[in-house]
C-alpha cells in the first residue's frame, strides 16, 4: 500500500520534514485544512510549504501528532500555538499542566473580576511614558482597594490628589480572595511582561495622612 506523502516544512525560517498523514491526523484543525487537497499553499523558493508562524515552538506540536508526546519546556508558547493550528487535545491538555492552570483559571479569572483592568495597565504605560521626556525614571501614582468600605475610606484622599492636579490610577474593588499586593504583584507582572522595567513601593508623601498609605503605591518605570 502507498505510504503518505513525505513533506518539507519552512516554518518561520525552521525546517522541518513530516508527512501529509502526520500534519492531517486531526481533522477540523487548522493544520490539517492547511494541506487539504482543496488549500492554497504558500512555498519557500525551494518549494517547501511555508507556514509564516514562529518555528521554534512547531516542533512541540508534530511531536505531540506524531505520537501524542506532551512539551515539557516553553510551554506557555506550545500553547498559543496549538491554539492557532487549533490542536483542540493538545490545548486541553496543556490547560491542565499546573503552570497553565495557574494562568488561565487562578490569576487570569482573578483578574477578570477586577473592573477595567486592562484599561488601566494601559492608561499606566501612557502615564510613564508621557512623563520619559529628558528623564530616567517616570513615577504613576496607583490606588488600590480591594473592597467597597476601602473605596469610600480613601475617597478623600482621592479628592486632595485630584485638587493638586494628580493622575492616580484607581484599581478595585474587586469581589476575589486575592489581597492587594497579589493585585499589584499581577500589575507588575503583566507590565514587566510588556518589556517595561518596573517596580512599586508603597506611597508615602506628606500630602497624604498615614492612615491612607495602604491605600497607595508608586510604580517606577526605568527608562535607563
Amino acid at each position: 500500500p502507498q505510504g503518505s506523502p513525505v513533506v518539507e516544512l519552512n516554518v518561520g525560517g525552521e525546517l522541518y520534514t513530516t508527512t501529509v498523514g502526520t500534519l492531517r491526523k486531526l481533522p477540523g484543525s487548522k493544520l490539517a485544512e492547511m494541506f487539504s487537497s482543496s488549500a492554497k499553499t504558500c512555498t519557500d523558493a525551494e518549494g517547501r510549504f511555508f507556514i509564516d508562524r514562529p518555528g521554534t515552538y512547531f516542533g512541540p506540536i508534530l511531536d505531540y501528532l506524531r505520537s501524542e508526546r506532551l512539551p515539557t519546556h516553553h510551554i506557555p508558547e506550545v500553547y498559543r500555538e496549538a491554539q492557532f493550528y487549533e490542536i483542540k487535545p493538545l490545548v486541553k491538555l496543556l490547560e491542565d499542566t499546573p503552570q497553565m492552570f495557574g494562568e488561565q483559571v487562578a490569576r487570569k479569572q482573578f483578574l477578570l473580576r477586577v473592573p477595567g483592568y486592562s484599561e488601566n495597565l494601559e492608561l499606566m504605560v501612557r502615564l510613564a511614558r508621557a512623563e520619559a521626556v529628558a528623564a530616567r525614571s517616570s513615577a504613576v501614582l496607583v490606588c488600590a482597594v480591594r473592597t467597597e468600605e476601602d473605596a469610600a475610606h480613601c475617597a478623600d484622599a482621592l479628592r486632595v490628589l485630584e485638587a493638586e492636579k494628580r493622575s492616580v490610577v484607581k484599581f478595585g474593588p474587586w469581589k476575589a480572595a486575592p489581597q492587594v499586593k497579589d493585585l499589584l504583584d499581577c500589575v507588575k507582572m503583566d507590565i514587566t511582561a510588556q518589556g517595561y522595567q518596573v517596580y512599586y513601593e508603597q506611597y508615602s508623601e506628606r500630602t497624604l495622612r498615614a492612615k491612607y498609605f495602604s491605600y497607595f503605591y508608586t510604580f517606577v518605570f526605568i527608562w535607563w
